[in-house]
């Protein structure tokens, strides 16, 4: 049967150094399983940071390469209005 966390439930109230010895020993283990866990999640708030800090600077980066390319086909778009301006209609021969 499992405790509230899901350790096994020992029955019997023997202690360390009784025929359940093994009991501090498993207090031991689950303490350094929710160290490495502690670690672990650590690490992945972490990851979870640059991610979100590197998903906002591409939406930066996408936003202000939309803004340049648009800026950059009207600029192309005048050049060429103006170059049609510029020569005219071509005289006849």
């Amino acid at each position: 049967m499992s405790g509230p966390n899901g350790e096994p439930h020992v029955a019997g109230g023997a202690g360390p150094g009784e025929d359940g010895g093994e009991d501090s020993f498993g207090e031991e283990e689950y303490a350094a399983i929710n160290s490495m866990l502690d670690q672990i999640n650590s690490c992945l708030d972490h990851l979870e940071e640059k991610n979100d800090y590197l998903h906002a600077r591409l939406k930066e980066l996408l936003e202000s390469n939309r803004q340049t390319r648009l800026e950059f086909q009207q600029q192309l778009s005048e050049e060429q209005n103006m170059q049609t301006d510029t020569q005219g209609p071509e005289p006849t021969s």
